[in-house]
């Protein structure tokens, strides 16, 4: 009888155990898969790609077969030695190689090479094999690090993380942009944002947050807009103001920032990515935004009621050149453009105790106040034209207590693609849905 105990006993090395020192000199076992090969001189250069980097191995003439091409899988057997011009200062004499498994065709791109020139329409439907390339490795390593940092902070904050239904009865953010599909003998729909669920959860939990896809049936085809893309939700309760989301907010950023300068070196230099200033975030109230771009940038204002994505840009730029800052804090949205759950100003109920963050002239973020009293709902969603009878499981919350809470949603590849200096959400997306595409 065999028992298994939850460990696995490997006798290869990974890079980071390499990184970590005390290995010059030693004879070092490593597996990846043949990233480039290179002959100068008669000596054979492989490149080999590992799951946390590359690693050069030198092979003297007749230790590689012959029919060794890239893509291969492969145990390197060799020394290790310092070499400043190798990735990372060291590399692997090679003495042996063990091939596990060969590629049937030659790749169709050279993933080795530093940047691939694609369209991108070529690219995304070459994506389980452009994603190889360690320029692309690196975006989604910069995502890993962004949703790492969003889950372990909260977690540090007393939040509870959930797990809400993706098939819904009705749609939270209204509009006729909601997929519909068949769920047996009734109407569903899948969902526009976890919106109603974490309401409800603060009831239990006061604290909660989710990392999940969302869905939105626009007709878009702009370089900022998926039809499927993951949000980053958080919900508490017990406010003094929507301020308190903001603050949250804030201490994420900075500590998401400080985490990928920390741990995420090597994919920031890769991508030659400078970290924004999260430090010190500035906060404006909508109208005063709109007019200090309009009359800094000579554009008039268009419609008073929104954001158009000039505008952001615009606003964005405004607070660089006079701030220095990276991202700002646009409040008091008005009620017209906002949702059913807003919480209206008490001083002005044109607007809303509700914010965007911008950065880098693009809206990342959603959130704001929101509505927990019944009354005061039933109300907002019956002057809005809706009928509260069909929101009944949603309502059970406020007519059975509910505290001042709040929220938001942070747009995961925006943030990645902002932040990556990326021209196209789509980079930002291992396998992007849009309004063409559903492979691979």
């Amino acid at each position: 009888m065999k028992f298994v105990t939850g460990t696995i006993k490997s006798t290869h090395q990974e890079l980071s155990e390499l990184r970590a020192g005390g290995w010059l000199g030693r004879t070092v076992t490593l597996h990846g898969a043949v990233h480039a090969l290179r002959e100068m001189g008669g000596i054979t250069f492989l490149t080999l790609r590992c799951r946390d980097g590359v690693m050069q191995c030198v092979f003297a003439p007749g230790i590689l077969p012959e029919d060794l091409a890239e893509e291969s899988a492969v145990v390197v057997t060799g020394a290790l030695h310092a070499d400043k011009r190798a990735p990372g200062g060291m590399e692997v004499q090679g003495e042996g190689i063990e091939v596990l498994s060969r590629p049937a065709e030659a790749m169709p791109v050279p993933v080795h090479k530093w940047k691939l020139k694609l369209n991108l329409d070529t690219e995304l439907a070459l994506r389980p094999l452009v994603l190889r390339n360690l320029r692309e490795r690196s975006v989604f390593k910069i995502q890993e690090g962004l949703g790492r940092a969003f889950r372990e902070y909260l977690s540090g904050q007393g939040f509870t993380e959930i797990h809400t239904p993706k098939i819904v009865h009705a749609g939270a953010e209204g509009g006729s942009n909601i997929f519909r599909l068949e769920y047996f003998d009734k109407k569903a729909f899948l969902a526009q944002s976890p919106q109603f669920y974490k309401q409800m959860m603060v009831g239990v939990y006061e604290r909660v947050f989710e990392v999940a896809p969302v869905f939105r049936a626009e007709k878009h085809s702009t370089p900022r807009h998926l039809n499927e893309y993951t949000s980053m939700d958080f919900e508490m309760g017990y406010i003094d103001s929507f301020y308190d989301i903001i603050e949250m907010e804030s201490g994420y950023l900075r500590y998401a920032m400080d985490l990928l300068d920390r741990e995420y070196a090597d994919d920031l230099r890769r991508l030659g990515i400078t970290l924004p200033d999260a430090e010190h975030i500035p906060v404006c109230s909508f109208r005063e935004a709109k007019e200090l771009a309009a009359e800094k940038y000579h554009r008039p204002i268009r419609d008073p009621y929104d954001l158009e994505p000039e505008e952001e840009s615009n606003i964005g730029r405004y607070f660089q050149e006079e701030y220095g800052a990276d991202f700002v804090f646009i409040t008091h949205y008005p009620s017209k453009k906002r949702p059913f759950y807003a919480m209206d100003d008490p001083d002005d109920g044109r607007y809303t105790l509700s914010f965007d963050l911008l950065f880098r002239g693009m809206e990342v973020t959603t959130g704001g106040q929101r509505i927990h009293d019944y009354q005061m709902q039933v109300d907002k969603m019956r002057a809005k034209g809706m009928h509260p009878e069909e929101f009944d499981s949603y309502l059970m919350i406020h007519k059975h207590g509910m505290p001042p809470h709040g929220g938001l949603g942070i747009g995961l590849e925006r943030l990645t693609m902002k932040l990556c200096g990326l021209e196209n959400v789509r980079y930002a997306c291992l396998f992007p849905r849009d309004l063409n595409r559903l492979e691979p």
